[in-house]
């Protein structure tokens, strides 16, 4: 274990996710389902850090994200926001538009000299998350991989609800007509691009980056960009962007106790 690493936790509401670095070189990267309990979800990244010999009870760590308070051995808590941002800032540049896709929310940060300038977040509805694209891959029989390879070759198709639990009741009406499952995929993955880039719309415009769980989604980034009439540029490691960001943070909070 590197004496100058530090750790980012971030619990969120379906994975959680963990970043070591050493300065801003990213040593490793490690994730395993929420499930249930963020307490326990914290406890197995930690035995996931451990085993690569990383410790978080040694090494400055911050913790961010829907559980973050679940993170016992975290020296201090940060907002998804400002973490999601430093990690973005940290992966693409200083300048632009974030866009996250989470579990149960999409938030568009916009960065300026890499700092949060503003933000808006979506958390009222799961219809334009990774959730909503989970449960109606779930409802055809598919994985997610499977339903963006669907849809590259359905046709139009319209599902307008705004809520997921109506969505889904499209769908199931759709199905019982005989809709093709590629059309009923198009529909879908539209039906979040769209509330996507409304969101979107509300940042500072292009570059555009996007974080979270779709990004390795290249159906969903083409669709977004197109719909947004800009390039996203994303990465793997763009999924771990709060976990990144508060790893970071981390360098500069230090270890509790220790500063």
């Amino acid at each position: 274990m590197s004496l100058t690493s530090t750790i980012g936790i971030d619990i969120g509401s379906t994975a959680a996710k963990a970043a070591v670095l050493d300065g801003s070189e990213l040593l490793g990267t490690f994730v395993c389902p929420t499930g249930f309990s963020s307490f326990d979800a914290a406890e197995r990244i930690a035995e996931l850090l451990r085993a690569e010999g990383f410790d978080p009870e040694v090494s400055p760590c911050v913790a961010t994200g829907y559980g973050r308070v679940a993170v016992p051995f975290a020296d201090k808590v940060v907002t998804e926001i400002t973490c999601h941002g430093r990690g973005a800032g940290n992966l693409f540049g200083d300048e632009g538009t974030v866009v996250d896709v989470g579990g149960q929310d999409t938030k568009v940060i916009v960065l300026r000299g890499g700092k949060v300038a503003k933000f808006a977040m979506n958390d009222k509805c799961s219809a334009g998350t990774g959730k909503f694209l989970e449960i109606m891959a779930n409802r055809l029989g598919v994985s997610q991989e499977e339903l963006a390879r669907l849809a590259r070759t359905g046709a139009p198709t319209s599902i307008s609800s705004m809520c997921t639990v109506f969505a889904e009741s499209e769908v199931i009406s759709l199905i019982g007509k005989g809709t093709p499952r590629e059309d009923i995929a198009y529909g879908v993955i539209e039906s979040v691009v769209e509330k996507v880039s409304v969101l979107a719309r509300q940042g500072k415009g292009a570059p555009y980056f996007l974080t979270g769980g779709l990004c390795e989604n290249d159906y969903f980034i083409e669709r977004l960009g197109a719909r947004l009439g800009a390039a996203v540029s994303t990465s793997p490691e763009a999924r771990f962007a709060g976990a990144i960001g508060a790893a970071l943070l981390a360098a500069e909070v230090g270890k509790r106790g220790n500063a």
